[in-house]
């Protein structure tokens, strides 16, 4: 049945493009059109920087802006988030590439190429399956945590195009740090100050001017000063020219083994990390436009991007954070704005790649320092810290992995710490014993009152699946100990979503040894899933469906039917509950016997309160009765049958046993036929067969409009 449904709405994930133009509206053209002449200013030296931080070249990083723009806006679910190159990612994929070949050689550019498809085969996979909410489960930490990581990393690795010295791309912090040291005294100065400059002047538009695409004025601030002074004569190292025209394709040792044995966990790697990025991303920029989103669609969106960048002569590409908010607040109204400003970037490339020839490495590196700077959010981290202690520990150990870490495991490392945190945190679900509060309208946690000599209440917050269920069993097992006393246990399931086998298993042995001790354990708040689950496994047949109450009766139920009134008025001196605030008690407490506590019903003989009144109309059988109510003084002054004696049931047990006659029939009454019943159980006990319990006590013959005195 699952196949089929999937099967069939398998192929909208492939035309969504349709949907995409048919829902087009014509209104909203302008502002799609505005947005996208922003983006593709801020996408050309992005493309290009950022293709030279996986030490591609630049046209690899243009080729995948063109490529990944347009396809992602067509299959992707957002109508803000921007596909593209990325700093991260690209950090993340020169980790990979320097595992299987040289930066510049052919080899290395086909490895980018194969590293963006099959990362795109996953993402593409996911989304068909429907898996989207697998990203919902890695914690938004790790991102932080990576990002910060990556942006240090990124300062430190363009810091050498600065300074213009020679050595060795390399994603690792101290080896790079440490070359840095080393070449000290090779320093290009007039490369230095072009780049100091550069970073001066991108933080001051930044801070003054926000509006302002500095980094495009610093591009063609710069390559005119190289252009007009000559200054690459002088030694300035210079970008090269790019080639004009379309994205060309390649073809690609997609199944070559050795290499996807190498490219292995960098495949892994950059297909999450895009995949949690582009989600957060959305999400973000969703949670302001209101749109719905689909993570499925995204996922193919992102999956399709990639495979056709990497066949069109570029390199793994994901959602941009900076892109997709600017696409969002110059006013985009849908994925055309995307499409258009990789449009815009392809003609840029046709018309101005001459011009690269004379951009300064220099420069570009100062837009990747400044960018990198940024990487690094503060406040977010010191947001995480004030909040979270679980959260603060992944994005530490995140940003630790980040820096100590090949890139590829320093995802995988956090994406794990995210998934132990979620399986940590869910197999110890809260188990809290409650009491009503001061209304009793509502329970709450509260370990200052004095709780139930027979009813414990516990509520339980989390999933009862196989990896809580020990937990909580352990939890259940620690409130017997500390109360042992209590035989009955009410459970409060409100919270609880779900219930596997493993958790079936562990209320059945809880039940268990609450019967085993004479006592029994109650449900309240099943929801529809969970009680399904326990009506499939046989467990409600076992507990019994008396059981499984309501929240509104739950207690009275328990109280007026399960509990020993005789233990609420002789042995407890608290009023946990409603229904004990006018119960009497004794002020003494009394020893009671325990068999009384288990006395069952069919044992113990009985009339009914039409019964009863047969014989006090009867003269001849009223001389054979002796009714006794065993009620306390203040409950026998506010109502009576005209015939009963007063004998209190602490009268009973204080040690000088009351006799019973053996020549009358004995007839015991109290409020509800409970504390009678658990009298006459213990004569019966004695060997008494005359003494009878009537049923529903005062509160039956009231029902049954009986006649009686003293009210």
């Amino acid at each position: 049945m699952f196949t089929r449904r999937w099967l069939r709405h398998l192929p909208a994930f492939f035309i969504h493009p349709v949907s995409v133009v048919k829902g087009y509206e014509r209104g909203n053209f302008r502002g799609d059109l505005v947005a996208s002449l922003t983006i593709a200013i801020m996408l050309l030296p992005q493309a290009i920087a950022y293709a030279l931080i996986a030490e591609l070249p630049p046209q690899t990083g243009l080729f995948a802006a063109v490529v990944a723009g347009i396809v992602g806006g067509l299959w992707g679910s957002s109508n803000h988030l921007h596909t593209g190159p990325t700093n991260t990612n690209s950090l993340i994929v020169l980790s990979g590439l320097l595992a299987v070949a040289t930066p510049g050689t052919p080899e290395y550019i086909l490895a980018a190429g194969v590293l963006a498809v099959w990362a795109g085969i996953v993402r593409l996979v996911m989304g068909l399956a429907r898996l989207g909410m697998l990203v919902n489960f890695v914690s938004d930490s790790v991102v932080v945590g990576f990002t910060a990581g990556a942006g240090i990393l990124i300062v430190v690795n363009q810091m050498r195009h600065i300074m213009r010295v020679d050595g060795v791309s390399t994603p690792a912090f101290f080896a790079t740090m440490r070359n840095l040291v080393q070449q000290v005294g090779n320093i290009h100065p007039l490369s230095l100050e072009i780049g100091i400059a550069c970073i001066v002047i991108l933080v001051f538009i930044s801070r003054f001017f926000p509006r302002v695409p500095g980094p495009l004025l610093i591009l063609i601030g710069t390559t005119a000063l190289v252009w007009i002074g000559g200054l690459h004569e002088a030694g300035v190292a210079v970008l090269g020219s790019i080639p004009r025209g379309l994205p060309p394709f390649q073809s690609l040792p997609l199944f070559d083994p050795d290499l996807l044995q190498e490219l292995g966990p960098s495949i892994v790697a950059v297909a999450l990390i895009g995949l949690i990025e582009a989600a957060s991303i959305s999400r973000a920029v969703a949670a302001r436009s209101g749109q719905y989103l689909n993570n499925d669609q995204e996922f193919v969106g992102q999956g399709l991007a990639n495979i056709a960048a990497g066949f069109f002569s570029g390199y793994p590409v994901a959602g941009s954070l900076t892109r997709s908010v600017v696409n969002y607040e110059a006013g985009a109204r849908s994925q055309a704005s995307a499409i258009l400003s990789s449009t815009w970037v392809l003609v840029a490339m046709v018309l101005f790649a001459p011009a690269a020839a004379f951009l300064p490495r220099a420069a570009l590196a100062s837009i990747l320092i400044v960018t990198g700077v940024k990487m690094v959010n503060y406040r977010e981290a010191l947001r995480i810290f004030r909040t979270s202690q679980g959260d603060s520990g992944v994005m530490v150990i995140t940003f630790g992995a980040t820096l100590l870490l090949p890139l590829e495991y320093a995802v995988l490392t956090g994406v794990l710490t995210s998934f132990a945190r979620f399986i940590f945190t869910t197999s110890m679900p809260t188990v809290q014993a409650v009491l009503p509060k001061d209304d009793f309208k509502h329970f709450d946690y509260q370990p200052d009152k004095p709780v139930c000599p027979q009813l414990g209440v516990l509520s339980i917050m989390g999933s009862l699946y196989f990896g809580a269920a020990p937990y909580v069993e352990d939890s259940i097992r620690a409130h017997m100990e500390a109360y042992p006393e209590q035989r009955y246990l009410l459970l409060r399931m409100h919270r609880v979503n779900h219930c596997d086998i493993s958790g079936i298993h562990m209320l059945e042995t809880i039940l268990r040894l609450y019967r085993q001790k004479g006592g029994d354990i109650f449900f309240v708040g099943l929801r529809n899933r969970v009680l399904d689950r326990m009506e499939l496994s046989g467990f409600i047949e076992l507990v019994g469906r008396e059981n499984i109450l309501s929240s509104d009766d739950a207690i009275s139920h328990i109280f007026y039917r399960i509990l020993s009134p005789a233990i609420c008025v002789y042995q407890c001196s608290v009023r946990v509950w409603k229904e004990c605030q006018s119960l009497p008690k004794s002020k003494k407490p009394i020893a009671l016997p325990a068999e009384i506590d288990i006395a069952p019903t069919e044992r113990v003989p009985s009339l009914l309160p039409q019964e009863l009144w047969q014989l006090l109309n009867d003269p001849e059988e009223v001389r054979k009765l002796e009714i006794i109510d065993i009620r306390e003084p203040s409950e026998y002054d506010q109502g009576h049958l005209r015939l009963a004696k007063s004998i209190p049931m602490a009268r009973f047990f204080e040690g000088n046993e009351v006799e019973m006659p053996r020549d009358q029939d004995v007839i015991l009454i109290c409020r509800s036929g409970r504390r009678s019943h658990q009298l006459a159980y213990f004569y019966l006990l004695k060997g008494y067969s005359n003494v009878y319990n009537l049923e529903g006590g005062m509160m039956g013959l009231e029902i049954a409009a009986l006649p009686k005195s003293g009210t």
